[in-house]
């Protein structure tokens, strides 16, 4: 798990160094950008993904207490709210696109397609993650002594929250 969340690491810090890049060579343009995304989105992108988040702590604390049903209803917390990003995400690309901001739209709207596409494939990745690790808890294949696989995709989750709480102020925030 740890090469994988390295990984993903390197992969969006590249994709924050072309961010970056792109805003050197087009700071008015970036300067402008946030004010044409719907803060809205961003800030339920942030509610959803940071309450996922502490589902899932509250559910490996659980299984450290072996409070197997305690946990399976953490982890269905944290899938509802999972379930948000992308629920936002389709309500926010339709909005986008009623508005022009699609792919012609400019530098700034093509880095944040970039970046948050990405980062909603990391997203399902880990929202298949939290269906198998609450299968396995659910059949009883976690307990106090041996949930390591709760714990990796713990680790994974968290990540994907740290990034999208780099990602919200580079794009919904910042002038």
């Amino acid at each position: 798990m740890w090469v994988g969340i390295f990984c993903e690491v390197t992969e969006f810090a590249l994709m924050f160094a072309v961010y970056f890049v792109a805003r050197a060579h087009h700071p008015e343009v970036f300067a402008a950008g946030p004010a044409r995304l719907s803060l809205l989105a961003g800030t339920g992108y942030t509610l959803m993904l940071l309450t996922s988040g502490w589902c899932v702590a509250h559910a490996v604390h659980a299984m450290r207490a072996s409070r197997q049903q305690a946990c399976l209803r953490w982890l269905t917390g944290a899938l509802l709210f999972g379930l948000g990003y992308p629920l936002i995400k389709l309500i926010e690309v339709r909005w986008n696109l009623a508005h022009g901001l699609d792919g012609s739209a400019g530098i700034f709207v093509v880095t944040y397609y970039y970046l948050t596409f990405n980062h909603l494939i990391h997203v399902f990745w880990g929202l298949l993650g939290l269906g198998w690790v609450m299968l396995r808890t659910g059949t009883g294949s976690y307990s106090a002594d041996d949930h390591i696989g709760l714990e990796a995709f713990a680790c994974y989750w968290h990540t994907t929250d740290i990034i999208w709480l780099m990602i919200f102020p580079l794009f919904y925030l910042l002038p």
